[in-house]
């Protein structure tokens, strides 16, 4: 409180007297003396150096006033500059103690790769240690069994009404009296025979041991809980129904009001993990204050199904394999009958045939966003993986932007990684490749990913710390980390790229056979200009078909000079539904032109003056079924059949580098390509 000091001010250096305010000090002065040989001049003679300024500025006409203002300002300009160039130079040097005594402060996202994160282990680290130890318990993990009663309709059979939900919990030991929120994972994969996990009170190896080890000691709990029909939780596993939706629900109430709890859960997994935390925010619930969902799934039909095509493992992958789930050999296994089980398979062959829901409400009863976005109060830290074969991107975009439409609180962080967690190095590489991730490995390890995770809880469970930045973190695959608002990005550039024009016909037809390696292939002229594609690019083409039906599956490449070419993206569409969404379509064969509205999985893609896009056309590819109602399909090239590519300004985005891999992976990479 400089003002009732004594003429002094408290700066960053410390104590400093300001004002002519006395000194303590003595001040040494001294003189220099030099010989001099020529004549002295008397000062009598010598006029005032202030009238020989005077004289001269009337000479030059110039105007007393305006000069002494200038004067003035350029004073206080300089005066500002010093004050400025101190005050950086004391913080640079503030931050160099901090960062070699090990303090850290919390940082934005973007200045994170000056600090000495740990970055060559298998996984990424806090930066601030907690004060709490785990609260100890009789079992060697240090946790509790509980179960959670709830009640399930009649109408789903099994175990209904007598629903129970198994879960194991881990607490910090606070002080009597304090209550602490939990961060939970809800999965089918504790306890499970037929994956061969331990049991829910074990901590699991992929995530829950970090959680347990870096941000318990911060004041959190931990909980594992088993979904319906799988561990030690009755009733059937019905692949994200009703019953396990019901489930998900009773945990966190429970876990939301204990006296232990500040009545705050957080959701957090990947994959069927990272569903669940989806499933949970249908409800509204007032105990879950946020949720992270990784690679998870906003639908179950949404997972293996685009624009009505089917991946191969659709019509039988899930209700095949996770229906064995909670089928031990055990008396308790008449609890796992249930209708699901027998309406999941014919559901998933009849999606396939008919490419959607022919009857009944399943896959409606599976599909979570639009109850998200209308009940859900709490918070999303989104992640997904740009190369995820498993959980494809669309489940994270455009969806981002339609949690920031209702007004949700919502942080993305999109990495060039595939079905994956940000920060585990070996997974990384061992799961990119060449036009698959490869090319922006291995700046996609984010090791600042559980220190950003601590901050977000703090927020969000704790009410401490400022709030965490609400954009999306987006690296290009090259590599390349940026910042954006909303994603897709608003206010981009559409390049428009028409069949037969900007784009030649290279292969020498435009027949698509039902063969899924036949169809027509255009190429660009070498590109004068570097261009970042951004979002959802789409092709809109018109086409005949020999029948009611057919499919396109697009494969887009970047294609250097000398003729090599990587993926960058890809589309799939079962043509009876042209037009885009679940609305089949019908139209006169072989004499009706129709327009099929093609989106492709979410790009973020640098491609580089000189190089080439190509575009290759053919019935089916990777891993998605020939349609059920194949046909031959005929592109009609012109100014209405066009690629339209979203391009972004990279001048105007704030681009990052994130704390650099050391792990031996990365080391080993990055030695072998320099």
């Amino acid at each position: 409180m400089a003002e009732d000091c004594c003429d002094h001010d408290h700066g960053p250096e410390g104590h400093v007297h300001v004002k002519g305010a006395a000194s303590e000090n003595a001040v040494l002065e001294a003189e220099l003396i030099l010989e001099d040989d020529s004549p002295a001049i008397p000062k009598s003679e010598i006029p005032p150096v202030g009238e020989l300024i005077g004289e001269f500025i009337e000479s030059r006409g110039y105007n007393r006033r305006r000069l002494a203002l200038a004067a003035g300002a350029f004073a206080v300009v300089g005066i500002l500059m010093v004050v400025i160039l101190q005050s950086v130079i004391f913080d640079e040097i503030v931050d160099d103690i901090k960062q070699d005594l090990g303090i850290y402060e919390r940082v934005p996202v973007w200045e994170r790769g000056e600090w000495p994160y740990v970055t060559d282990l298998p996984h990424s680290y806090v930066m601030e240690f907690g004060p709490y130890s785990i609260l100890e318990t009789e079992n060697e993990w240090n946790s509790t069994h509980h179960f959670v009663e709830f009640t399930l309709p009649m109408t789903e059979g099994g175990s209904a009404p007598n629903g129970k939900v198994s879960l194991g919990l881990w607490l910090p030991d606070v002080p009597e009296g304090t209550q602490v929120p939990v961060i939970a994972e809800f999965g089918p994969y504790f306890d499970e025979t037929s994956v061969q996990t331990g049991p829910v009170e074990q901590p699991g190896t992929w995530l829950g041991g970090m959680i347990i080890d870096q941000i318990l000691p911060h004041g959190f709990a931990f909980a594992q809980v088993s979904v319906m029909g799988t561990g030690r939780s009755n009733h059937c596993m019905d692949l994200m129904g009703n019953a396990e939706q019901l489930g998900v629900d009773a945990a966190v109430t429970w876990l939301g009001t204990q006296d232990w709890s500040n009545g705050r859960v957080a959701m957090i997994g990947k994959s069927y993990d990272g569903s669940t935390p989806w499933q949970a925010a249908t409800f509204g619930n007032e105990h879950l204050a946020t949720i992270v969902p990784i690679s998870g799934l906003i639908g179950v039909m949404e997972l293996m199904w685009k624009n009505g095509s089917s991946e191969a493992r659709a019509p039988f992958m899930h209700n095949g394999v996770y229906g064995s789930y909670g089928i031990d050999g055990d008396t308790e296994d008449i609890g796992n009958m249930c209708p699901d089980y027998i309406i999941g398979p014919g559901t998933g062959v009849g999606a396939w045939m008919w490419g959607g829901e022919a009857a009944g409400t399943y896959w409606k009863e599976r599909y979570f966003l639009d109850r998200v976005l209308a009940n859900y109060e709490g918070s999303v830290y989104l992640i997904q993986g740009m190369h995820d074969w498993n959980v494809d991107p669309h489940m994270a975009v455009p969806v981002i932007n339609q949690l920031k439409d209702a007004g949700i609180d919502a942080k993305g962080l999109f990495g060039q990684w595939d079905h994956d967690y940000p920060d585990r190095p070996d997974y990384h590489f061992d799961r990119s490749g060449e036009g698959r991730g490869r090319e922006g490995y291995p700046q996609m390890t984010r090791f600042d990913w559980m220190q950003d995770l601590l901050e977000w809880f703090d927020f969000y469970l704790l009410d401490e710390g400022e709030q965490p930045g609400l954009w999306i973190e987006i690296q290009t695959n090259q590599g390349q980390w940026r910042l954006e608002d909303r994603y897709p990005p608003e206010g981009m550039t559409t390049l428009a790229l028409d069949l037969g024009g900007a784009l030649s016909n290279v292969a020498g037809t435009t027949t698509i056979l039902p063969t899924g390696s036949t169809g027509p292939v255009y190429e660009t002229a070498p590109l004068e200009e570097d261009i970042w594609i951004a979002g959802l690019p789409r092709l809109h083409v018109d086409v005949t078909t020999a029948t009611i039906g057919g499919q396109i599956y697009a494969v887009l490449e970047d294609c250097n000079e000398n003729g090599s070419c990587i993926h960058i993206g890809h589309a799939i569409m079962d043509l009876r539904y042209h037009e885009g969404g679940t609305e089949e379509q019908t139209w006169l064969p072989l004499f009706e032109t129709i327009n099929a509205k093609m989106e492709f999985f979410t790009m973020d893609v640098q491609v580089a003056a000189g190089h080439t896009l190509r575009l290759s056309l053919a019935s089916t590819g990777e891993d998605y079924l020939p349609a059920s109602t194949s046909s031959v399909v005929t592109i009609q090239e012109g100014a209405s059949s066009n690629l339209l590519l979203d391009l972004i300004d990279p001048s105007e985005k704030l681009l990052f580098d994130p704390p650099t891999c050391t792990h031996n992976a990365c080391t080993d990479w990055t030695n072998s390509t320099s």
